[in-house]
């Protein structure tokens, strides 16, 4: 059996990774990617609000510079 995505569960969990900060660049949490409002949205949001947050980190994990080069 292929375990479920979490973009695909219900409900749909949070990204959160407990690496708490705020990169001033991109401003995305350095630990799940997400902006400050998508953060302070998610306890609140309906699932397809938060599978929608899900769909765009693959994108943004490819535009960020981990190792500061």
């Amino acid at each position: 059996m292929k375990p479920v995505l979490p973009e695909h569960a219900t409900p749909v969990p949070s990204p959160c990774v407990s690496l708490c900060k705020m990169n001033r660049d991109t401003g995305y949490c350095e630990g799940c990617l997400r902006t400050i409002e998508e953060i302070v949205a998610w306890g609140r949001a309906d699932d397809a609000y938060k599978r929608a947050v899900w769909a765009r980190l693959p994108l943004r994990e490819q535009t960020i510079d981990f190792d500061g080069d």
